[in-house]
């Protein structure tokens, strides 16, 4: 029983039959010894048993096929694509706790061992493992978020004492927690590897990007050139190209900056590091840090059958992922807000209708107009940036 014309692995794949060629093979060795006048029908215990033996040989191909495909980044998933693109330099970023400073009030001398804060929403708050409360009875320590990921806390929120400690009086956070990160899914990985790919590539602009992109840290970026003999609209100088780096140290950034680029070529920003080659000669490289735009909005929405007050915090928590997606220049369009806020696939956006959207940068007064972005801002919205009206 020869397969070898039906599973086959040639220069473009792995190959097999559909079930019913396989079967059919099957069948015709089968009867090719029995005889073709043997009783193989569907009622049959020999038919059952052809068919059975198909299945399994098809099952194996299906199997077969699928394991070969995760070699490929394209179709790789989970462990297998955090294996791929090891081949690419890189690996898959792991989720990262959010961290916020806390001021604490007490009796001086008080120490606080292993002590949590907890803020409104119930999400709990590491402080260092062991605190003590200096004279003036007040410090300000830095906390990590229990649970890995972009766990959010606006101003003032962060309020409760989850572990009570005698001498330990109050809490509170003054300013917003700055949000970690959530453990890379798959497609974003697979962006960041094709990205990888160009670092040897033979344009210096995309070796540049691909380097920055894989650099240790680093979360967003952008590369813009301006090969031209004047200031470009952004206000780049001629024949300089300026990186915009989210995360990241300084100096990594700088180095695989000095790395990649042409020698004469400037670098434009506001960040600097000194790099040096292989010869100790110095070189300074400049770069921008991502200026953070907040976005306001009210939505307005008339509630349908169903809706409660609950899912208003479904839309700001929908919105704010959106904004968040928005990688670094990317203007806000306010069409493109309509699909988050309607909660689009879900059971819960079938309760209400929006009436509209009202947008603004920072302290702007709200309106309907698209919000223009600098080249080196990026978008950033909290829940408590969001107002959702129910009208």
């Amino acid at each position: 029983m020869a397969f070898n014309d039906l599973i086959y692995f040639d220069s473009t794949g792995f190959h097999y039959a559909d079930y019913p060629t396989l079967l059919a093979r099957i069948t015709s060795d089968f009867q090719s010894i029995y005889g073709i006048d043997a009783y193989i029908d569907p009622d049959s215990q020999d038919g059952q048993n052809l068919a059975i033996r198909a299945t399994s040989i098809y099952d194996v191909c299906q199997i077969v096929s699928a394991a070969f495909t995760q070699f490929s980044p394209t179709f790789a998933q989970g462990l297998w694509l955090s294996s791929t693109v090891k081949t690419n330099g890189i690996r898959r970023l792991t989720a990262t706790n959010s961290t916020v400073d806390l001021t604490i009030i007490g009796t001086a001398g008080t120490v606080i061992t292993n002590g949590k804060a907890e803020d409104t929403n119930g999400a709990k708050w590491n402080l260092p493992a062991t605190v003590t409360i200096p004279l003036d009875g007040s410090i300000v320590v830095t906390a990590t978020s229990e649970t890995a990921g972009a766990i959010t806390a606006s101003s003032a929120t962060i309020t409760k004492i989850a572990t009570p400690t005698l001498g330990w009086q109050t809490v509170n956070n003054v300013s917003a927690a700055t949000a970690g990160r959530n453990m890379e899914t798959d497609a974003e990985l697979r962006t960041r590897q094709r990205v990888s790919t160009a670092m040897p590539s033979l344009s210096v602009l995309e070796g540049i990007k691909g380097g920055i992109a894989n650099t240790i840290g680093v979360t967003r970026s952008k590369v813009y050139e301006n090969d031209s003999n004047i200031t470009d609209a952004d206000g780049i100088l001629a024949h300089n190209i300026s990186a915009v780096v989210e995360g990241g140290t300084t100096q990594a950034i700088a180095d695989s900056i000095a790395l990649r680029k042409t020698p004469g070529t400037g670098t434009y920003g506001t960040t600097s590091a000194t790099t040096y080659d292989r010869y100790g000669v110095p070189n300074t490289i400049n770069f921008y840090r991502p200026t953070n735009v907040t976005i306001k909005m009210t939505i307005t929405i008339s509630a349908l059958s169903g809706y409660i007050t609950a899912y208003s915090d479904l839309i700001k928590v929908s919105m704010v992922t959106y904004i968040a997606s928005l990688g670094i220049g990317d203007d806000v369009l306010i069409t493109k807000l309509y699909v988050p806020a309607n909660l689009a696939g879900t059971s819960e956006g079938l309760t209400f209708d929006i009436s509209s959207i009202q947008i603004a940068k920072n302290s702007d007064a709200l309106g309907t107009a698209n919000l223009v972005l600098a080249f080196n801002e990026v978008a950033i919205s909290l829940t408590t940036d969001i107002t959702v009206t129910v009208v």
